[in-house]
């Protein structure tokens, strides 16, 4: 049974902290799906995985390619099957069953955007009234401190 854990950005930003989270995702051996809605920020980051150090590549693709499959790393808004781990970004939906399939799920939101947070929010609200293990993550001096839990 996986845990969903969130990602309180405040003073990384996204561009940052998901290639840090894919490459800790990566370690363990998980196979990752970054779950976006907006099909341009999908891009950025796609842009932004190929452009990383030589020494930290994440093998990654965008999904809609011929080789969804073998992507050790897939970016798209599509179904979490043959994944361990699924990242949402930019308030993509996660389902509770969806929780409870893979090893870990992220939900990485903006700590400067009020509808980001109140996205946040609601997803907490409903994946832990759905009996899902929940841990929220905030960003304290350059570190990352565990808030809660549930």
């Amino acid at each position: 049974m996986g845990a969903a854990y969130f990602y309180h950005l405040t003073e990384s930003p996204l561009e940052q902290t998901l290639p840090m989270l894919l490459g800790k995702a990566r370690q363990a051996g998980w196979r990752v799906l970054v779950r976006g809605k907006d099909a341009a920020l999908l891009q950025r980051l796609d842009d932004i995985l190929w452009q990383g150090p030589e020494d930290g590549f994440l093998p990654h693709g965008q999904a809609g390619g011929p080789h969804d499959a073998d992507q050790p790393v897939l970016l798209g808004d599509v179904a979490a099957t043959g994944f361990a781990c699924v990242m949402s970004v930019a308030g993509a939906d996660v389902t509770p069953d969806e929780v409870t399939a893979l090893e870990r799920t992220c939900i990485l939101f903006d700590g400067h955007d009020g509808a980001a947070l109140q996205t946040a929010r609601g997803q907490w609200k409903t994946l832990t009234d759905a009996g899902c293990a929940a841990q929220y993550w905030a960003q304290e001096d350059g570190r990352w401190t565990k808030k809660a839990e549930k």
